[in-house]
């Protein structure tokens, strides 16, 4: 659905789009993936306290199955506002319990987990290049509301696969770690109705679809803040627990920064794809969202040779640190690679030269991606199993809210220095990243 969502927000209504601006577009598309990331948090505190990752990760993709619904049949910007808020808050879910629920297949110090985690996100990734090119094809020729509801249908065969699984999963991922006792539910409910309060005055007062993507970073912010404060100050948690927790928090701010470049593939690189890309095969001119597949085959093609490669290399294969250091530095390199066709007009970038640029993506992806994911379940305290994957998603949700806020700077006549800082400060973070590895692989106490 992402493939298509930032052209059908600023095509104009004879093309089948709404006719929003491009600045205004790619704030919202940036608000909304962060959104779901920044939903994690809900859907890994529910998970934690009243569900259990398993149920939790089940009624979630309903609601996104529900949201694909609203944006196929629901008209203009009602169907986006609520299908996106119902697909942020469902996709939250899916993906931090999904992701927990995979840590338990492994015990702590498994030297198969990262790989286990390679495979996992080879399974999303095949997801990721069937879906551009089928939404892609539905939108080019039946219009953008059948490629949303294609979405749809793939979510609701997803949901039979999974109901026909499920009960072969760990008992773990249908405990609850941390219930929440009785006396605390007035509290819970009081936070929540002042949440849905705040959020409906906001929408009706000062909260513009321009300010969407800055407003999800605020958030984000202050979710990661308080998150790392709550962990942190628990009586619940052991010393070497908390010591593990320190250590995350480089890796934190070097994935927020990565996930902040790399997430533009959904803005910056989709305006650029549509406007500056020569997508003509022979007499025929590729659709736009097809760029968001190229990706994912990388993805396939190298997932099996990164879990190939930790299982082979075992406790001498580099350390978390410096895994995210090296993609880190490599997001950098890969947005520099854009500076030789800066300035260019029309159909001026070979198809060929941005599938090499978005082949670096990869490997900076595989670098940090699922090796994170693997990181957070190990680093994670026992009580807040769940809530740590989401402290992760939150650096993505900061990352990619960011990446709308981002590219509201961006445009053609602007590039070299657009691409040239970006690119140059991802290479200095992930370089300060690497320089202090040994001191942040002791506060790891023995986990790699």
């Amino acid at each position: 659905m992402q493939g298509i969502l930032l052209i059908y927000l600023y095509y104009s209504a004879t093309d089948d789009g709404l006719g929003i601006d491009q600045a205004t577009a790619t704030s919202i598309v940036g608000a909304y993936g962060g959104a779901v990331y920044l939903s994690t948090v809900l859907g890994a505190w529910v998970a934690d306290r009243l569900l259990g990752s398993e149920r939790v990760l089940f009624l979630s993709a309903v609601v996104v199955m529900l949201g694909h619904i609203a944006l196929a049949t629901l008209p203009g910007l009602l169907g986006v506002g609520v299908g996106l808020v119902l697909i942020a808050v469902g996709s939250g879910g899916v993906k931090a319990n999904a992701t927990s629920l995979v840590g338990t297949l492994y015990g702590e110090h498994d030297e198969r987990r990262d790989a286990g985690f390679s495979l996992f996100y080879l399974g999303i990734n095949l997801g990721a290049l069937a879906g551009p090119l089928l939404t892609g094809l539905l939108q080019d020729n039946a219009g953008f509301h059948y490629g949303f509801g294609l979405a749809a249908a793939g979510m609701a065969v997803g949901l039979v696969q999974y109901t026909l699984g499920r009960r072969n999963l760990p008992a773990a991922g249908r405990e609850i770690p941390n219930p929440l006792p009785a006396s605390r539910w007035p509290v819970v409910l009081t936070v929540a109705a002042a949440g849905v309060v705040a959020v409906v005055v906001s929408a009706l007062t000062w909260l513009t679809a321009d300010r969407l993507s800055t407003v999800v970073v605020v958030l984000s912010v202050l979710a990661a803040v308080a998150y790392f404060i709550v962990i942190l100050s628990s009586h619940r948690i052991t010393g070497e627990e908390r010591r593990r927790v320190f250590a995350f928090i480089p890796m934190f701010l070097a994935s927020a920064a990565f996930w902040s470049l790399y997430q533009q593939q959904f803005t910056v690189v989709t305006i650029y794809s549509d406007e500056r890309l020569d997508r003509a095969l022979g007499g025929w001119e590729m659709p736009v969202s097809w760029v968001q597949s190229i990706n994912p085959v990388f993805i396939i093609i190298l997932s099996g040779v990164f879990a190939a490669l930790w299982t082979r290399l075992g406790d001498r294969q580099p350390s978390s640190p410096i895994k995210f250091a090296a993609g880190t530095v490599v997001m950098g390199l890969a947005f520099l690679l854009f500076l030789p066709f800066a300035g260019g007009g029309p159909n001026s970038t070979p198809l060929l030269a941005l599938a090499g640029i978005l082949l670096v993506f990869t490997i900076a992806e595989l670098l940090l991606s699922p090796v994170g994911l693997s990181l957070t379940t190990k680093l994670a305290p026992h009580v807040f199993r769940t809530q740590m994957v989401a402290l992760f998603f939150l650096s993505i949700a900061l990352g990619t809210a960011a990446s709308g806020t981002l590219a509201g700077y961006y445009s053609a006549d602007h590039e070299t220095a657009y691409f040239g800082i970006l690119g140059g400060v991802a290479i200095i973070l992930g370089l300060a990243l690497a320089a202090g590895s040994r001191p942040i692989s002791r506060l790891m106490g023995g986990v790699r």
